[in-house]
């Protein structure tokens, strides 16, 4: 793993130095694989990320949008990161419709829509029964409580090792959410943390000993390239 800790002087700076990244790792995946593959995070973090990328000249046929996560509601629902990212992104550009791969909401339960999703990568991916494909870029969004996806603290959605999508949980509300060992098969994963309130779990994450069922996002440990790019006010203590 290649671990990289940014902290940018504010949140404008932040989202720049993404932007960069992304774009990067964009072009790259495109010219060495012929396609990128690419599993948005929702949350109020990352939209103008999006937005930006909106502006930007891509070859947007090679490129595939995922989701790390999803709500348990319709596309429709203001709570949707798949509606989220549509407005801020997605529906500003010249995508195919082919190369969107939202999570499936409107099954019977959100169990058969996880299955669905799983079967849905691994058929995108080729990849055989037991095998966890390589996205070339997760980004990831974290909570104050130190969640990260729909990986929440003491859930069940955590112990899960041998599936790639698994139904996770907030306050009995259930999510769709990609598992941590797929997240850490990834080329690049990139977590986005902006805010003051996420000091506390951050000096967890960073600890060189803690608990990853208290706090998920330590379980995040890619064998590609993570980044942690934070705003001075996530960040200043960590120094």
């Amino acid at each position: 793993m290649n671990k990289t800790v940014e902290i940018l002087s504010d949140k404008i700076a932040l989202i720049q130095k993404s932007k960069e990244i992304v774009l990067n790792k964009i072009n790259g995946a495109i010219a060495e694989r012929g396609k990128c593959t690419i599993a948005l995070a929702g949350g109020s973090t990352p939209k103008p990320l999006y937005e930006a990328l909106s502006a930007c000249d891509l070859p947007w046929d090679k490129i595939h949008i995922f989701w790390g996560d999803e709500r348990y509601v319709p596309p429709t629902d203001p709570q949707s990161n798949e509606k989220m990212a549509r407005e801020a992104w997605l529906n500003k550009v010249n995508i195919p419709s082919d190369n969107i791969h939202p999570i499936s909401t409107h099954g019977k339960s959100p169990q058969e829509d996880a299955e669905k999703h799983e079967t849905l990568l691994k058929e995108f991916f080729g990849t055989a029964s037991g095998e966890f494909p390589s996205f070339d870029i997760i980004l990831l969004g974290m909570g104050d409580d130190g969640h990260t996806a729909s990986l929440f603290p003491k859930t069940s959605a955590l112990e899960v090792k041998d599936k790639l999508i698994t139904v996770g949980s907030k306050d009995s509300q259930p999510r769709i959410t990609f598992t941590a060992p797929l997240i850490n098969q990834a080329h690049c994963v990139i977590f986005l943390v902006a805010g003051e309130n996420k000091q506390m779990a951050l000096s967890h994450v960073f600890a060189q000993e803690d608990d990853s069922t208290m706090y998920p996002s330590r379980l995040i440990q890619p064998q590609g390239e993570l980044w942690w790019l934070l705003d001075e006010a996530a960040g200043k203590n960590l120094k």
